[in-house]
């Protein structure tokens, strides 16, 4: 009798995917909203400190049109800086993986380019190119394409070497098998570094925006702060968080769309 109930397959309550990816997270940020709200007129706290999300709403709202111009803005220098980092980012990583001597060569000056703060380097870029969005986009390129670089060359190496064995016993071409072996193989890889450098461009945008720009979301906070509008300046940083979340998931979505095969998004079982 024993035997026959160990042998009953376990028996769990999983709530359907759509709930999961969807309802979930609303769930969870309505929770919170509203924690915040009580907690801010329960508390009494000042406006200026931390203002409750209904103010935010409101001030933020009430600007209208600037806010939106904002945002373009910063989305605008974000995607740049990103679309630049997949297309150095990618043939970096093939030139790493296919050159131990290359690997040797570029990798330090990888390490080196991520040690320098950007805050301190974005003052530099302005001097040298102009008050323009070009040092804002190449900011945002620095921050997001050390972590794809890192993430594909691991794909690449990760490779097992049967199938390296099995395309060179075929007669592959070492461009096969980069093209047909290996990047087949990495796509997982690739797209965990694409999440993370999609999230950093828009942390590299807004920091470039707090150095030198007029336009922005970054320029939108510090300018609140600076006249005092708490409520104003809080409403860009939760516009930037949206923004974050909503690149990310896009990211996600072209995986699941073309690479349904990629295990990086595998179900989890609640």
């Amino acid at each position: 009798m024993a035997a026959d109930v160990a042998e009953l397959p376990e028996q769990g309550f999983t709530l359907p995917p759509w709930v999961r990816e969807i309802v979930v997270p609303i769930v969870a940020f309505m929770l919170l909203v509203a924690a915040w709200e009580a907690m801010v007129h329960g508390f009494s706290v000042p406006e200026f400190i931390l203002p409750a999300p209904s103010a935010i709403w409101t001030e933020t709202t009430k600007i209208g049109w600037p806010v939106f111009y904002h945002t373009l803005a910063t989305l605008r220098t974000t995607l740049l800086g990103f679309v630049a980092s997949i297309l150095i980012s990618l043939p970096l990583a093939v030139a790493i993986t296919a050159s131990p001597l290359l690997s040797a060569a570029i990798y330090p000056l990888l390490v080196i380019t991520q040690s320098v703060p950007k805050v301190a380097l974005a003052p530099v870029l302005i001097i040298g190119l102009g008050a323009n969005e070009l040092p804002r986009v190449i900011v945002t390129f620095l921050v997001a394409f050390f972590p794809l670089v890192v993430s594909t060359t691991a794909g690449l190496l990760a490779t097992p070497p049967e199938l390296i064995e099995l395309g060179r016993s075929c007669r592959a071409s070492r461009f096969q098998e980069m093209a047909r072996i290996r990047f087949p193989f990495a796509i997982p890889f690739v797209f965990g570094g694409l999440k993370v450098a999609i999230a950093l461009s828009v942390v590299g945008a807004v920091v470039a925006e707090f150095v030198g720009a007029d336009q922005g979301l970054g320029y939108l906070i510090q300018t609140s702060t600076a006249f005092f509008r708490t409520s104003v300046a809080y409403g860009a940083v939760i516009i930037l968080g949206i923004l974050g979340i909503v690149l990310f998931q896009v990211v996600e979505l072209i995986e699941r769309i073309f690479f349904p095969w990629s295990n990086s998004h595998e179900k989890m079982v609640v």
